[in-house]
């Protein structure tokens, strides 16, 4: 493992809730952020920073992910929690922003939708969505 280590989403909830400098990263591409939803972190005073690890809809790698992470004038020390759609491509976003300076770099485990179901669907078996944490689409 190249990064901090890997959180369940209610570990991240909990993070987010008591520490004021954490960040949630959504690393999903702008379709699914338009159609599946978002983490709604307003309770929290907060908003998840969209930043796609691949662009839609050829996939390939953002090659601006670092700066536009960097951009935002995150401190290096802060706590920064990435989420995908099950855990996949927030494992290399996290890595790439150890590797670019950032000391606590957290994988959400199973992300937004979770795993596959019994009936091949996503959203009701772990994740986000299935932990009841606060979602919205707009």
């Amino acid at each position: 493992m190249n990064y901090t280590g890997d959180v369940t989403v209610e570990a991240a909830w909990k993070a987010l809730q008591e520490d004021s400098a954490a960040v949630l990263i959504d690393v999903r591409t702008q379709p699914e952020w338009a159609f599946v939803g978002l983490c709604d972190l307003s309770a929290l005073g907060k908003a998840p920073l969209l930043v796609s690890w691949q662009e839609y809809p050829h996939m390939n790698v953002n090659d601006t992910f670092v700066e536009q992470i960097t951009g935002q004038n995150i401190p290096r020390d802060a706590a920064l929690y990435f989420l995908c759609r099950s855990g996949v491509r927030s494992q290399a976003a996290a890595a790439t922003m150890v590797a670019a300076g950032y000391e606590h770099c957290y994988n959400i485990l199973s992300g937004f939708e979770g795993d596959v179901d019994a009936k091949g669907h996503r959203g009701a078996q772990g994740g986000w969505k299935a932990a009841g944490l606060p979602w919205g689409q707009r």
